[in-house]
This record gives C-alpha cells, structure tokens and sequence, in this order.
C-alpha cells in the first residue's frame, strides 16, 4: 500500500504546530469534537435545502470511547463523513479546511456557522498520539475508507467496511514521559472534565460509557459495577436561552458551577446582541473580592466562546482593568479566528464587543448605585478601589466613565455619598469640593485641620484609601469644583480679622515665627500664624501639589524616592500655648527650643507621621514635667 508524502510546507506546519500552536495538548480533544459537530452540522444544513432528506436529530451524536489496556481513544460520529477523495484533499493537505470549502460552495449565510474554519485543528492529535487512523464513510455512499498516518512522514488511504454514516478518529495515545502522563487522555474522569471545559455546550450529545456502581441485588453492603452510556454535556447554554425565561437562582446557579467565586452575585447581566458584531454574554459583578484580586497571579478575563466552542479561558481583551473583577462569558458567532481557535486575532468584531461590554457594566452599575444602594455599596466595599486605581491610571483618561460611580464618606451625612451628592448641595458661597485624608474616618474626624471647613458649615469628604487623592488630581474638577484639601495652605475661605488678631499678627510675632523656623531648619518650608484652627494648638498644612498623605504613602513604597511635602507648622494664636510661646521668646531661648521641638512632633503625630528621634521627643516632655 503506498505512503503518500504530506507537502513540504505541510510537514514544517504540521512540526510547529505541534509543537507550539497549542499551549494545553489537552485541547486536541476540544478540536476533534467540533470537526464531528461540523459534520453533523453539514447534513442539517443539506436537509434545509433538500425536501427529500430528513434530519432527526436524534439520529445525530458524538461517541468516546477509550481502551486503557491498549491505549485507545476514540472518537466517533453520526455526521456527513467523508470519501477517499475528501480524505485525501482535507487530511492530506494541512491547513485546508473542509468546512471552510463546505461553507463557501454552498453559500451558508451567518446563522449557519461552521466552526472548524481553517484546518489545523484535527492535526493537534498528533500532540497526543503515535498513530491516527480516520475511518469514514461518506453521506449516500455505499464506500468506506481508512486514512492512517504517523506523523509527519505521511499517510495512507485504504478500503474498509464501516456500517454507517459518519466518522471515527482512532488515536493510539503515546506512552508516558517524565514530562508528560499520557494515561490522563484514557481515564474517564479526565475525558469527562475536558468535555465540560471546552465542549460542554456543542449543540450534539456527546456520550460515553460510564463506569457506575449499584447495590448487588438481595445485599446491603456489596456493590457492583456496570457500564451506563451518558451524555456528558449539557448542550444547550444558558446564555442562549431566553432570560425572561430563567430565574434568578439559575443564574446563581450557572455562578457556582463555573467556579466564579464562593459568593453570590450582587448583579448579572444577561446581554443578546444582534447587529454589526452578534453575541451572547452573561456578566456578573461579585459580593466579595478575590484573595488573590491584587496579586500578580491574578487573571481577569472572561470565557470566550465561538459558536459554544471554548476559546480561551480568560481573554483579558473584553475588559478594562477597572472592570477586571467582572466574571463571565461571551459566544460569539462573528469572531475572526486564525491557526487555533486559542489564538485570536485583534480584530474589529473584538474591540467592538469590549467597547459594549464596557458600556453595559458602566450602566448596570449606575443603576445598582440608583436604584439599590445598599447593594451598591456592598458592591462598593470590594471594588471600590479598583474603580479608583482605573481613574489614576492612563492619565485619568477613563475619569469620565467612571467618576460618577465613586463614593466618599461624608463628615455631614456620615455615610458614604457620591460627587454628584455633595456638588448638589453645596452652598453658593462654597468654591471648593473639600476633602480631608488620613488612615480611617475616625482619625480623619479629630484632625485640627477640619476646624475651619467644618466651622463654615462646609461638607468633608473623607478620602481612607491610598489611591484617593492621586485619583482626585487625575479628575481635577467635578461639575466645575475643583478639589481642596483641608491641609492646602489656601482653604479659599475669608476669615474676618477682628482687633484682637490685627494685635496678635505685630512684627513681634513674626520675629517669634522666623525664630522657630530657624530651630527647625529644613524640616518645614515655613512657621504661621493659623487661620484654620480654632480648638488645637498645632497642625501641619501643605504647600504646593504634594500634599503630607501623599508623600506618606509615596514613601510606604518599595521604590522609595523620599519625598517630600513642603509642609507649614501652623500655630494657633488664640490657645494658652502661644503665650507660652512669646514668653519663651522674649524671657528663655532654651525654653523656645523645646517647645518649638514638642509642638512640631506633636504636629507630626496627629499627621500619623514618623518622629525622627523618638528619644529627644521622650527627653523633651520628661523636661516638661520637672
């Protein structure tokens, strides 16, 4: 019997594919169940354009089967089969498809959709096997034939006897290697799991013989085994089924099923799309974030589909970061796909799904944040953050889609509010969004820097996470209010000066100010008199951009760069310890050191910054207390 050589370009793509296209040799039996579902497919579509012929689709499945003692797989089909010639042309000429032909001569229009469209996918078995055999018997004829080949060597063609219509690949699996357990490719539990992951919604059942156990009749303790046929998927997905018809347990359901998380779902999306690019998704946003959300071995991603088949596990291409924690599918019949069906091109129909994908996970949230609040901020608790860390990045060019979905805490409601909250009742004197930022709310709360805002009446949100206020500076202005921290050096409110403050702010005390700015040398930019405290003693303001919180979690980093806040030693001239200030000044410049010292490290720990030498700090009060 004569060998035929596969072409010299076959051979080299036949070698690589084999030995790269294919990251999982696992997907070799994902590809070889949807060329049988293509041939079944065929006969369907012949029996739409022929009266005559009859489809029954109980007549049309996919059978696995696997020998452990002789290493055998196969895998079998009721589908439109082949003969010697299109056994010859499809097989022997790697990477010419016989339903992209199928497709073409008979003008099949979208609806129709073929699956295998370029022609490799067959030849993955390789990856698995030493030798493939492909007995076939083609629709209406009375002939069957065997193709067999070992690689890239080539393949033969002979006569053989097969009773029905239809296909069956015959893989003799390879031994084990230290790198690789070939065996998993005959054990039924694997087979299984592989055919839920990738094919579980091919619209064929797909059977195999199950190995189950039952009582022994007349016994209560002793079993024995039996050998059931079981359809193993489940055919028909939910996302393709209509949603008024599905409740919600059902999605939850279809949630736990693929491992999307241990919660439930605060919210699912259940989009159909019929247009330039058709598709059916099922998007979920979660209660609880990952363990793993913010490690790098993290992966976002939704499962892609094409036509029910499984692409890819997590294309990261259909979300944007700042929706990474979206959970779902998307099928479509529109994808342009090249060499395997794991590797897909950046193409139109692509971008065009993730532009409306974002758009719909936007508008979801906007109306969770409406119209069930609690439930948004439950969501808010998990995720918030990451909304947040999605305006920072890119140079705040996502500010627009997602600002409006932010929340803050607010020193007037005491509960989380959003930016449109705060704008729409601010006073008309109020020129600024007012914030203040610091570790939790409680700690926010006591900070001397409030007493002037707070004292206007003027709302404070409070900003508890590290990304806040560089998101903040990414958005700038919300409904044309600008941001303002209540440490800037200018709060842009008036503060009426009466008499007593004119006689306090003499050149006398600024001789005191200049003194103690002199003590502190470059630890601060400059000493002043406060206009914002009324109650505390000290506090430290910023000047410039970087504001004292920023520069403390800029230098929590691993990168440290030590930067530094140009920071304002604020003292309040209305407390008893400024007029231990001007006696100390006028009377004991010993007595002024000290506590020019103690009043700038107190001012570092309501700031929650680090005092650089604790023991003079220690040294200092105990000279206090003498």
């Amino acid at each position: 019997m004569e060998t035929k050589q596969f072409k010299a370009e076959s051979k080299r793509l036949m070698d690589m594919m084999i030995n790269s296209i294919y990251t999982h040799k696992e997907i070799f039996l994902r590809e070889l169940i949807s060329n049988a579902s293509d041939a079944m497919d065929k006969i369907y579509y012949k029996a739409l354009t022929d009266d005559a012929l009859r489809f029954d689709k109980d007549d049309y499945y996919i059978k696995i089967s696997a020998d452990q003692e002789n290493r055998i797989l196969k895998i079998s089909d009721t589908g439109m089969g082949m003969t010697k010639e299109e056994l010859d042309d499809n097989l022997g000429v790697i990477a010419k498809s016989g339903s992209l032909a199928f497709k073409k001569e008979n003008e099949i229009k979208d609806g129709y959709d073929i699956i295998g469209q370029f022609g490799v996918g067959f030849y993955s078995a390789f990856m698995v096997a030493d030798t493939v055999s492909v007995i076939s018997k083609a629709f209406g004829s009375d002939e069957a034939y065997k193709w067999e080949s070992n690689g890239v060597e080539g393949y033969t063609i002979e006569p053989c006897e097969k009773e029905g219509t239809g296909t069956e690949i015959i893989l003799k699996i390879k031994e084990n290697t230290e790198d690789e357990k070939f065996d998993d490719y005959l054990e039924e539990y694997r087979l299984k799991s592989i055919i839920k992951k990738y094919s579980d919604f091919i619209r064929y059942p797909i059977k195999m013989d199950i190995y189950e156990k039952k009582l022994k009749e007349g016994s209560e303790e002793e079993y024995e085994e039996y050998i059931e046929e079981q359809i193993v998927n489940s055919m028909v997905p939910i996302w393709k089924k209509n949603k008024n018809e599905l409740k919600k347990e059902e999605y939850e359901a279809f949630y736990g099923e693929k491992h999307y998380g241990f919660d439930k779902p605060i919210k699912h999306i259940h989009i159909k799309v019929d247009g330039a690019v058709s598709y059916n998704a099922i998007l979920f946003i979660p209660e609880k974030m990952p363990y793993d959300f913010y490690t790098k071995e993290y992966e976002k991603g939704l499962e892609l589909y094409a036509n029910g088949v499984l692409i890819m596990n997590k294309c990261s291409e259909l979300l944007p970061d700042y929706f990474g924690f979206v959970k779902g599918i998307v099928d479509s019949e529109d994808l342009s796909l090249n060499i395997s069906r794991e590797m897909l091109q950046h193409d139109r129909q692509l971008k065009l799904i993730a532009k409306n994908i974002k758009n719909k996970i936007k508008s979801e949230l906007s109306n969770l944040l409406k119209n069930e609040r609690d439930q948004y901020e439950t969501f808010y608790e998990s995720f918030g953050r990451q909304l947040k860390y999605g305006i920072y990045s890119d140079f705040g060019s996502n500010k627009d889609m997602l600002q409006d979905l932010l929340m803050f805490y607010s020193s007037k409601e005491k509960k989380l509010v959003t930016l449109d909250e705060y704008v729409s009742r601010m006073p008309e004197d109020q020129k600024y969004i007012y914030y203040a930022a610091g570790q939790s709310n409680e700690r926010i709360e006591k900070l001397p820097q409030t007493e002037l805002v707070a004292d206007k009446g003027y709302e404070i949100l409070y900003f508890t996470d590290e990304v806040d206020e560089f998101a903040i500076r990414m958005i700038m202005t919300y409904k044309e209010k600008e941001f303002k921290s209540v440490s800037s050096g200018d709060l842009g409110i008036e503060v009426e000066e009466n008499e007593s403050d004119a006689s306090l702010n003499n050149e006398t005390n600024k001789e005191l100010f200049e003194a103690m700015k002199n003590i502190l040398a470059d630890k601060i930019k400059d000493v002043r008199a406060s206009k914002r405290l009324k109650n505390h003693p000290v506090c430290l303001s910023n000047d410039g951009e970087l504001t004292i919180e920023m520069e403390k979690i800029l230098n929590a980093m691993p990168n440290n760069q030590n930067m530094k806040a140009d920071k304002v030693l604020e003292i309040n001239m209305h407390h008893d310890v400024f007029q231990s200030l001007k006696e100390a000044f006028e009377k004991d410049k010993d007595k002024l050191n000290l506590y020019t010292n103690l009043l700038y490290n107190q001012a570092l720990l309501i700031e929650g910054l680090p005092i650089t030498d604790p023991a003079a700090f220690t040294n200092d009060m105990c000279k206090i207390m003498k």
